[in-house]
């Protein structure tokens, strides 16, 4: 079967040191959990066994126009000007591997699949089976994760390659994410 790895949204402005989110709660959550360097272990193995490696930002015009008004996450992300397309921090952070002939998905809501190209190269490549792990656990993890299963992929997410602003909604969204998706950790995860 093949599989491919998603890497959801280790972008500057949320997991950089010096980026907004970065600087707060959730930045705190992974540097504690290691998420970019085990991120990284896992972007190796994916790459040993074959597997395609995809990075998912999320990222906006600079006026904003593909911004829901009528979201409380995507307001906040208006109001402080941040995850503009074109700018430091919707790159990826500079401590994961991206590669030439990567796919990066570029998304404007939470999920990955909502408006992107990401299903059609998935089964344009035969892949059916996901590896996923990134920030926020409560956000793209859980929307990735559900929408993949649902589109009958099977899931895989590295609990310990993900953080949310706080240690109990990222293990709360695990044991949610449990019913659809199986759960492993960096040292465990197969491809």
């Amino acid at each position: 079967m093949s599989s491919a790895y998603l890497v959801l949204d280790l972008q500057n402005d949320l997991v950089h040191n010096d980026g907004p989110n970065g600087k707060g709660p959730l930045g705190e959550q992974v540097r504690g959990r290691q998420v970019l360097a085990r991120t990284q272990k896992i972007i190796g193995r994916a790459r040993s066994a074959g597997a395609a490696v995809l990075f998912v930002r999320v990222g906006f015009s600079p006026d904003y126009r593909e911004c829901s008004p009528t979201s409380p996450m995507f307001s906040a992300i208006r109001k402080f000007g941040i995850l503009k397309l074109g700018t430091w921090g919707t790159e990826i952070h500079p401590d994961l591997d991206r590669r030439e002939g990567d796919l990066l998905v570029t998304k404007h809501r939470v999920s990955p699949f909502y408006g992107t190209n990401l299903d059609l190269f998935l089964r344009a490549n035969r892949i059916q089976r996901l590896v996923m792990s990134g920030v926020s656990t409560v956000a793209v993890v859980q929307a990735a994760t559900r929408e993949a299963h649902d589109r009958d992929f099977e899931c895989v997410v590295v609990e310990d390659a993900c953080a949310a602003a706080t240690a109990e909604e990222h293990e709360n969204s695990i044991a949610a994410l449990a019913r659809f998706a199986a759960i492993t950790t960096s040292d465990d995860v197969a491809f």
